[in-house]
Protein backbone atom coordinates (compact mmCIF):
# COMPACT_ATOMS: atom_id res chain seq x y z
CA UNK A 1 0.00 0.00 0.00
CA UNK A 2 2.56 2.37 -1.12
CA UNK A 3 5.06 1.99 1.83
CA UNK A 4 2.33 2.50 4.16
CA UNK A 5 3.32 -1.12 5.91
CA UNK A 6 4.79 0.56 8.46
CA UNK A 7 2.51 3.40 9.73
CA UNK A 8 0.36 2.71 12.78
CA UNK A 9 -3.41 3.92 13.04
CA UNK A 10 -4.77 4.32 16.50
CA UNK A 11 -9.18 3.55 16.27
CA UNK A 12 -10.53 5.12 19.24
CA UNK A 13 -14.37 4.27 19.61
CA UNK A 14 -16.56 3.03 22.31
CA UNK A 15 -18.41 1.02 20.31
CA UNK A 16 -17.77 -2.29 19.27
CA UNK A 17 -18.85 -3.10 16.26
CA UNK A 18 -17.81 -0.12 14.95
CA UNK A 19 -14.01 -0.70 16.39
CA UNK A 20 -14.90 -4.21 14.58
CA UNK A 21 -15.76 -3.07 11.15
CA UNK A 22 -12.44 -0.41 10.63
CA UNK A 23 -10.41 -2.58 12.03
CA UNK A 24 -10.99 -5.21 9.79
CA UNK A 25 -11.48 -2.84 6.82
CA UNK A 26 -7.91 -1.55 7.82
CA UNK A 27 -5.82 -4.86 8.22
CA UNK A 28 -7.14 -5.86 4.96
CA UNK A 29 -5.65 -3.07 3.59
CA UNK A 30 -2.59 -4.14 5.19
CA UNK A 31 -2.40 -1.20 7.42
CA UNK A 32 -1.13 -1.85 10.96
CA UNK A 33 -3.66 -0.57 13.96
CA UNK A 34 -4.15 0.13 17.71
CA UNK A 35 -7.23 0.57 19.47
CA UNK A 36 -9.04 2.83 22.32
CA UNK A 37 -12.22 2.63 23.78
CA UNK A 38 -12.20 5.55 25.42
CA UNK A 39 -10.92 9.46 24.80
CA UNK A 40 -8.76 8.65 27.95
CA UNK A 41 -7.30 5.58 26.72
CA UNK A 42 -6.71 7.44 23.35
CA UNK A 43 -4.56 10.19 25.12
CA UNK A 44 -2.39 7.53 26.96
CA UNK A 45 -1.86 5.27 24.62
CA UNK A 46 -1.00 8.65 22.17
CA UNK A 47 1.92 9.85 24.76
CA UNK A 48 3.01 6.29 25.35
CA UNK A 49 3.48 5.18 21.86
CA UNK A 50 2.19 7.83 19.58
CA UNK A 51 0.64 6.82 16.60
CA UNK A 52 0.62 7.81 12.82
CA UNK A 53 -2.63 8.85 12.31
CA UNK A 54 -6.01 8.96 14.54
CA UNK A 55 -9.56 7.92 14.06
CA UNK A 56 -11.62 8.99 16.53
CA UNK A 57 -15.22 8.81 17.12
CA UNK A 58 -17.01 12.19 18.21
CA UNK A 59 -19.57 10.69 20.52
CA UNK A 60 -17.82 8.55 23.34
CA UNK A 61 -18.67 8.24 27.04
CA UNK A 62 -16.75 10.28 29.31
CA UNK A 63 -14.41 12.80 27.26
CA UNK A 64 -16.34 12.88 24.11
CA UNK A 65 -14.00 13.00 20.60
CA UNK A 66 -14.11 17.16 20.46
CA UNK A 67 -12.16 17.37 24.14
CA UNK A 68 -10.07 14.46 23.11
CA UNK A 69 -8.98 16.12 20.08
CA UNK A 70 -8.46 19.39 22.03
CA UNK A 71 -6.01 17.78 24.46
CA UNK A 72 -4.09 15.83 22.21
CA UNK A 73 -3.08 19.54 20.14
CA UNK A 74 -2.61 20.82 23.52
CA UNK A 75 0.13 18.16 24.00
CA UNK A 76 3.61 18.65 22.36
CA UNK A 77 4.52 14.92 21.84
CA UNK A 78 0.86 14.32 20.27
CA UNK A 79 0.24 17.84 18.44
CA UNK A 80 1.43 17.05 14.56
CA UNK A 81 -0.54 13.34 14.60
CA UNK A 82 -3.41 13.90 12.13
CA UNK A 83 -6.29 13.30 13.40
CA UNK A 84 -9.20 11.94 11.37
CA UNK A 85 -13.14 12.76 12.95
CA UNK A 86 -15.98 9.26 13.11
CA UNK A 87 -19.02 10.35 13.35
CA UNK A 88 -22.86 10.19 12.57
CA UNK A 89 -23.51 14.07 12.86
CA UNK A 90 -24.03 15.75 9.83
CA UNK A 91 -24.06 19.15 11.43
CA UNK A 92 -21.63 21.75 9.84
CA UNK A 93 -21.51 23.76 12.73
CA UNK A 94 -19.77 20.22 14.35
CA UNK A 95 -17.41 19.90 11.10
CA UNK A 96 -16.21 23.37 11.43
CA UNK A 97 -15.62 23.14 15.50
CA UNK A 98 -13.46 19.85 14.48
CA UNK A 99 -11.70 21.44 12.26
CA UNK A 100 -11.03 24.67 14.69
CA UNK A 101 -9.51 21.95 17.36
CA UNK A 102 -6.87 20.77 14.62
CA UNK A 103 -8.91 17.91 12.84
CA UNK A 104 -7.57 17.09 9.30
CA UNK A 105 -10.89 15.33 7.75
CA UNK A 106 -14.14 13.80 8.65
CA UNK A 107 -15.86 10.17 7.98
CA UNK A 108 -19.50 9.77 8.37
CA UNK A 109 -21.09 6.60 9.77
CA UNK A 110 -22.14 4.40 8.03
CA UNK A 111 -18.79 3.57 6.70
CA UNK A 112 -17.80 3.11 3.90
CA UNK A 113 -15.04 0.81 3.29
CA UNK A 114 -13.16 2.24 0.42
CA UNK A 115 -14.34 5.54 1.07
CA UNK A 116 -12.42 5.04 5.07
CA UNK A 117 -9.01 3.20 3.06
CA UNK A 118 -9.02 6.13 0.84
CA UNK A 119 -8.98 9.06 3.07
CA UNK A 120 -6.67 7.12 5.17
CA UNK A 121 -4.05 6.38 3.00
CA UNK A 122 -3.94 9.88 1.74
CA UNK A 123 -3.47 11.24 5.20
CA UNK A 124 -0.45 8.95 5.83
CA UNK A 125 0.90 9.91 2.66
CA UNK A 126 0.55 13.52 3.29
CA UNK A 127 2.33 13.05 6.80
CA UNK A 128 5.12 11.34 5.88
CA UNK A 129 5.62 13.46 3.11
CA UNK A 130 5.30 16.12 6.05
CA UNK A 131 7.71 14.48 8.44
CA UNK A 132 10.29 14.29 5.43
CA UNK A 133 9.74 17.62 4.66
CA UNK A 134 10.70 18.70 8.43
CA UNK A 135 13.46 16.46 8.24
CA UNK A 136 14.81 17.85 4.87
CA UNK A 137 14.31 21.13 6.67
CA UNK A 138 16.06 20.45 9.62
CA UNK A 139 19.29 18.69 7.32
CA UNK A 140 19.10 22.25 5.37
CA UNK A 141 18.85 24.59 8.71
CA UNK A 142 21.84 22.07 9.35
CA UNK A 143 23.67 22.96 5.90
CA UNK A 144 22.84 26.37 6.10
CA UNK A 145 24.54 27.07 9.66
CA UNK A 146 27.09 24.75 8.44
CA UNK A 147 27.87 26.62 5.32
CA UNK A 148 27.49 29.97 7.31
CA UNK A 149 29.95 28.53 9.83
CA UNK A 150 32.29 27.95 6.78
CA UNK A 151 31.07 31.56 5.17
CA UNK A 152 32.16 32.76 8.12
CA UNK A 153 35.44 31.16 9.04
CA UNK A 154 36.35 31.61 5.29
CA UNK A 155 36.00 35.59 5.68
CA UNK A 156 38.26 35.52 8.70
CA UNK A 157 40.77 33.30 7.10
CA UNK A 158 40.46 35.54 4.10
CA UNK A 159 40.73 38.70 5.94
CA UNK A 160 43.48 37.76 7.80
CA UNK A 161 45.53 37.02 4.99
CA UNK A 162 44.56 40.39 3.62
CA UNK A 163 46.02 41.95 6.78
CA UNK A 164 49.27 39.67 6.32
CA UNK A 165 49.53 40.77 2.81
CA UNK A 166 48.83 44.24 3.99
CA UNK A 167 51.64 44.06 6.45
CA UNK A 168 53.76 42.37 4.32
CA UNK A 169 53.23 45.26 1.84
CA UNK A 170 53.87 48.27 4.44
CA UNK A 171 56.91 46.04 5.31
CA UNK A 172 58.40 45.69 2.05
CA UNK A 173 57.53 49.30 1.32
CA UNK A 174 59.32 50.54 4.57
CA UNK A 175 62.33 48.63 4.33
CA UNK A 176 62.70 49.48 0.59
CA UNK A 177 62.11 52.98 1.60
CA UNK A 178 65.02 53.44 4.30
CA UNK A 179 67.30 50.59 1.99
CA UNK A 180 67.05 53.44 -0.79
CA UNK A 181 67.15 56.55 1.47
CA UNK A 182 70.07 55.00 3.32
CA UNK A 183 71.52 54.25 0.39
CA UNK A 184 70.99 58.26 -1.29
CA UNK A 185 71.55 59.55 2.12
CA UNK A 186 74.89 57.92 2.88
CA UNK A 187 76.15 58.80 -0.50
CA UNK A 188 75.56 62.80 -0.41
CA UNK A 189 77.19 62.47 3.34
CA UNK A 190 80.23 60.61 1.49
CA UNK A 191 80.22 63.08 -1.44
CA UNK A 192 79.82 66.32 1.07
CA UNK A 193 82.61 64.69 3.49
CA UNK A 194 85.50 64.48 0.57
CA UNK A 195 85.21 68.27 -0.38
CA UNK A 196 84.36 69.32 2.97
CA UNK A 197 87.80 67.68 3.97
CA UNK A 198 89.84 69.40 2.15
CA UNK A 199 88.18 73.03 2.66
CA UNK A 200 88.09 72.56 5.91
CA UNK A 201 91.72 71.39 6.44
CA UNK A 202 92.94 74.02 3.52
CA UNK A 203 91.10 76.84 5.78
CA UNK A 204 93.22 75.80 8.65
CA UNK A 205 96.18 75.76 6.71
CA UNK A 206 94.96 79.80 5.50
CA UNK A 207 95.05 81.09 8.81
CA UNK A 208 98.48 79.50 10.03
CA UNK A 209 99.57 81.64 6.66
CA UNK A 210 97.38 84.75 7.22
CA UNK A 211 99.16 84.72 10.70
CA UNK A 212 102.24 83.98 9.15
CA UNK A 213 102.45 86.90 6.69
CA UNK A 214 100.72 89.16 9.02
CA UNK A 215 103.64 89.11 11.58
CA UNK A 216 106.01 89.36 8.17
CA UNK A 217 104.16 92.07 6.55
CA UNK A 218 104.40 94.05 10.26
CA UNK A 219 108.19 93.58 10.27
CA UNK A 220 108.39 95.09 7.19
CA UNK A 221 106.66 98.24 7.78
CA UNK A 222 108.17 98.50 11.51
CA UNK A 223 111.84 98.38 9.13
CA UNK A 224 111.09 99.63 5.95
CA UNK A 225 109.47 102.86 5.26
CA UNK A 226 109.27 103.51 2.16
CA UNK A 227 106.60 105.90 0.92
CA UNK A 228 105.60 103.79 -2.48
CA UNK A 229 104.94 101.32 0.41
CA UNK A 230 102.85 102.82 2.05
CA UNK A 231 100.82 104.48 -0.90
CA UNK A 232 100.28 100.58 -1.43
CA UNK A 233 98.76 100.27 1.89
CA UNK A 234 96.58 103.01 1.93
CA UNK A 235 94.97 102.03 -1.36
CA UNK A 236 94.03 98.13 -0.29
CA UNK A 237 92.94 99.83 2.96
CA UNK A 238 95.52 97.09 4.71
CA UNK A 239 94.44 97.46 7.81
CA UNK A 240 90.65 96.89 7.18
CA UNK A 241 92.28 93.57 5.43
CA UNK A 242 94.09 92.79 8.80
CA UNK A 243 90.61 92.99 10.87
CA UNK A 244 88.37 91.40 8.15
CA UNK A 245 90.42 88.42 6.94
CA UNK A 246 90.05 86.43 10.61
CA UNK A 247 86.33 87.10 10.34
CA UNK A 248 86.55 85.90 6.86
CA UNK A 249 88.26 82.63 7.77
CA UNK A 250 86.15 82.21 11.34
CA UNK A 251 82.83 82.28 9.14
CA UNK A 252 84.51 80.03 6.90
CA UNK A 253 85.08 77.66 9.40
CA UNK A 254 81.63 78.13 10.53
CA UNK A 255 80.14 77.51 7.58
CA UNK A 256 82.25 74.20 7.27
CA UNK A 257 81.22 72.86 10.96
CA UNK A 258 77.75 73.52 9.59
CA UNK A 259 77.90 71.66 6.45
CA UNK A 260 79.80 68.88 9.09
CA UNK A 261 76.65 68.99 11.27
CA UNK A 262 74.11 68.53 8.05
CA UNK A 263 76.19 65.77 6.99
CA UNK A 264 76.08 64.25 10.02
CA UNK A 265 72.73 64.57 10.96
CA UNK A 266 72.34 62.70 7.32
CA UNK A 267 74.37 60.02 8.96
CA UNK A 268 72.37 60.10 12.02
CA UNK A 269 69.08 59.61 9.68
CA UNK A 270 69.68 56.77 7.54
CA UNK A 271 71.70 54.70 10.18
CA UNK A 272 71.02 51.28 8.65
CA UNK A 273 70.55 49.15 11.69
CA UNK A 274 67.74 47.27 10.65
CA UNK A 275 69.33 43.74 11.94
CA UNK A 276 69.38 44.10 15.65
CA UNK A 277 68.38 46.52 17.79
CA UNK A 278 71.15 49.10 18.85
CA UNK A 279 72.04 51.72 22.21
CA UNK A 280 71.11 55.20 20.99
CA UNK A 281 70.00 58.72 21.86
CA UNK A 282 66.87 59.54 20.67
CA UNK A 283 67.30 63.39 20.77
CA UNK A 284 69.89 62.98 18.54
CA UNK A 285 67.47 61.13 15.90
CA UNK A 286 64.92 63.68 16.51
CA UNK A 287 67.36 66.86 16.05
CA UNK A 288 68.98 64.69 13.08
CA UNK A 289 65.46 65.00 11.42
CA UNK A 290 64.80 68.31 12.21
CA UNK A 291 67.81 69.43 10.36
CA UNK A 292 66.72 67.61 7.35
CA UNK A 293 63.43 69.43 7.82
CA UNK A 294 64.90 72.65 8.65
CA UNK A 295 64.00 74.06 4.73
CA UNK A 296 60.61 73.14 4.76
CA UNK A 297 60.65 75.31 8.64
CA UNK A 298 61.69 78.26 7.10
CA UNK A 299 59.64 81.28 6.15
CA UNK A 300 57.95 81.17 2.69
CA UNK A 301 55.80 83.42 0.69
CA UNK A 302 52.67 82.23 2.51
CA UNK A 303 53.94 82.02 6.19
CA UNK A 304 56.84 83.00 8.59
CA UNK A 305 58.77 80.45 9.94
CA UNK A 306 57.48 77.61 11.79
CA UNK A 307 58.43 78.10 15.70
CA UNK A 308 60.31 74.60 17.15
CA UNK A 309 59.75 74.14 20.87
CA UNK A 310 61.56 71.52 22.49
CA UNK A 311 60.59 69.92 25.93
CA UNK A 312 63.51 67.43 26.16
CA UNK A 313 63.50 65.54 29.50
CA UNK A 314 66.48 63.50 30.60
CA UNK A 315 66.75 60.11 28.70
CA UNK A 316 68.69 57.49 28.91
CA UNK A 317 70.48 55.49 25.57
CA UNK A 318 67.62 53.28 24.03
CA UNK A 319 67.63 50.12 22.66
CA UNK A 320 66.26 50.80 19.52
CA UNK A 321 65.95 51.03 15.53
CA UNK A 322 67.00 54.05 15.28
CA UNK A 323 66.84 54.31 11.88
CA UNK A 324 63.51 53.11 11.21
CA UNK A 325 62.53 55.83 14.92
CA UNK A 326 63.88 58.47 12.52
CA UNK A 327 61.46 57.73 9.83
CA UNK A 328 58.85 58.01 11.96
CA UNK A 329 59.67 61.04 13.41
CA UNK A 330 60.04 61.90 9.78
CA UNK A 331 56.33 60.86 8.84
CA UNK A 332 54.83 62.76 12.40
CA UNK A 333 57.00 65.96 11.75
CA UNK A 334 56.18 66.40 7.85
CA UNK A 335 52.25 65.87 8.76
CA UNK A 336 52.77 68.46 11.92
CA UNK A 337 54.30 71.06 8.80
CA UNK A 338 51.68 70.08 6.07
CA UNK A 339 49.01 70.57 8.64
CA UNK A 340 50.21 74.24 9.83
CA UNK A 341 50.94 75.05 6.15
CA UNK A 342 47.02 73.96 5.36
CA UNK A 343 45.99 76.36 8.44
CA UNK A 344 47.92 79.16 7.50
CA UNK A 345 46.09 79.62 3.93
CA UNK A 346 44.13 82.20 3.59
CA UNK A 347 45.61 84.22 6.54
CA UNK A 348 47.89 87.21 6.61
CA UNK A 349 51.48 87.20 7.98
CA UNK A 350 50.57 89.47 10.55
CA UNK A 351 47.91 87.09 12.00
CA UNK A 352 49.99 84.36 12.02
CA UNK A 353 52.77 86.27 13.50
CA UNK A 354 50.16 87.12 16.22
CA UNK A 355 49.33 83.54 16.78
CA UNK A 356 52.29 81.83 15.45
CA UNK A 357 52.73 78.17 14.02
CA UNK A 358 54.44 75.53 16.68
CA UNK A 359 55.47 72.38 17.03
CA UNK A 360 56.28 71.39 20.45
CA UNK A 361 58.22 68.15 20.94
CA UNK A 362 58.24 67.04 24.61
CA UNK A 363 60.15 63.89 25.80
CA UNK A 364 60.41 62.29 28.97
CA UNK A 365 60.96 59.03 30.60
CA UNK A 366 58.14 56.87 32.70
CA UNK A 367 59.69 55.26 36.00
CA UNK A 368 62.77 54.53 33.46
CA UNK A 369 60.74 51.71 31.89
CA UNK A 370 58.68 53.44 29.09
CA UNK A 371 60.35 56.49 27.02
CA UNK A 372 57.71 58.71 25.46
CA UNK A 373 57.86 61.12 22.87
CA UNK A 374 55.28 63.53 22.30
CA UNK A 375 55.03 65.96 18.85
CA UNK A 376 52.30 68.32 18.57
CA UNK A 377 51.22 70.93 16.08
CA UNK A 378 48.50 73.90 16.79
CA UNK A 379 47.05 73.41 13.58
CA UNK A 380 43.36 73.38 12.49
CA UNK A 381 42.75 69.28 14.13
CA UNK A 382 41.01 66.53 12.74
CA UNK A 383 37.52 65.33 12.95
CA UNK A 384 37.02 62.10 14.90
CA UNK A 385 36.29 60.14 12.17
CA UNK A 386 39.28 60.71 10.31
CA UNK A 387 41.26 60.69 13.67
CA UNK A 388 39.83 56.56 13.91
CA UNK A 389 41.20 55.94 10.58
CA UNK A 390 44.30 57.56 10.92
CA UNK A 391 46.21 54.99 11.05
CA UNK A 392 44.86 52.84 8.49
CA UNK A 393 46.70 51.73 5.41
CA UNK A 394 46.17 53.65 2.30
CA UNK A 395 44.17 56.37 4.39
CA UNK A 396 44.89 60.06 4.09
CA UNK A 397 43.20 63.27 4.92
CA UNK A 398 45.56 65.05 2.24
CA UNK A 399 44.49 66.15 -1.28
CA UNK A 400 45.35 63.56 -4.38
CA UNK A 401 48.93 64.32 -4.95
CA UNK A 402 50.38 64.67 -2.02
CA UNK A 403 49.43 61.72 0.57
CA UNK A 404 49.79 58.07 0.49
CA UNK A 405 48.48 57.30 3.00
CA UNK A 406 51.20 54.99 3.94
CA UNK A 407 53.56 57.20 6.16
CA UNK A 408 51.38 56.86 9.84
CA UNK A 409 50.75 52.70 8.91
CA UNK A 410 54.53 52.33 8.34
CA UNK A 411 54.85 54.36 11.48
CA UNK A 412 52.64 52.51 13.59
CA UNK A 413 54.41 49.08 12.32
CA UNK A 414 57.59 50.23 13.34
CA UNK A 415 56.18 51.43 16.84
CA UNK A 416 54.53 48.49 17.85
CA UNK A 417 55.68 45.57 16.11
CA UNK A 418 59.45 46.48 15.94
CA UNK A 419 59.35 48.18 19.21
CA UNK A 420 57.02 46.68 21.27
CA UNK A 421 55.06 50.17 21.79
CA UNK A 422 52.23 52.30 20.74
CA UNK A 423 51.56 55.20 18.98
CA UNK A 424 48.12 57.01 19.46
CA UNK A 425 46.48 60.32 18.34
CA UNK A 426 44.74 63.05 20.23
CA UNK A 427 43.29 65.71 18.09
CA UNK A 428 40.32 68.50 19.11
CA UNK A 429 39.31 70.40 15.76
CA UNK A 430 40.96 74.23 15.68
CA UNK A 431 42.98 73.52 18.31
CA UNK A 432 45.60 70.88 16.86
CA UNK A 433 47.00 67.34 16.69
CA UNK A 434 49.18 65.71 18.86
CA UNK A 435 50.83 62.02 18.20
CA UNK A 436 52.54 60.54 21.54
CA UNK A 437 54.87 57.40 20.43
CA UNK A 438 55.68 55.02 23.22
CA UNK A 439 58.61 52.74 23.49
CA UNK A 440 60.20 50.51 26.33
CA UNK A 441 63.72 51.64 27.41
CA UNK A 442 65.41 47.91 27.73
Amino acid sequence: MHNLENNIILIVDDNPTNLAVISEALIDAGLEIAVATSGENALKQSTYDPPDLILLDVQMSGIDGFVTCEKLKDNPLTHDIPVIFMTALHDTADKVKGFNLGAVDYITKPFQQEEVIARVCLHLKMRNLTKKLEEQNIQLKQFTEELEQRVTQRTAELSESLNDLKQAQIQLVQSEKMSALGQLVAGIAHEINNPLSCISGNVDHIEEYFHDLLEHLQLCQQHCEHPEIEVHAAKIDLEFLIEDIPKIIDSAKLGTKRIRDISNSLRTFSRADTTYKVLADIHEGIDSTLMILQHRLKANDTRPAIKIIKQYGKLPLVKCYLGQLNQVFMNIIANAIDALDESSQGRSFADIEQVPNIITIKTESIDNQNLIIKIKDNGKGISSEAKSKIFDYLFTTKSVGKGTGLGLSISRQIVVEKHGGFLSCESVLGEGTELAIAIPIT
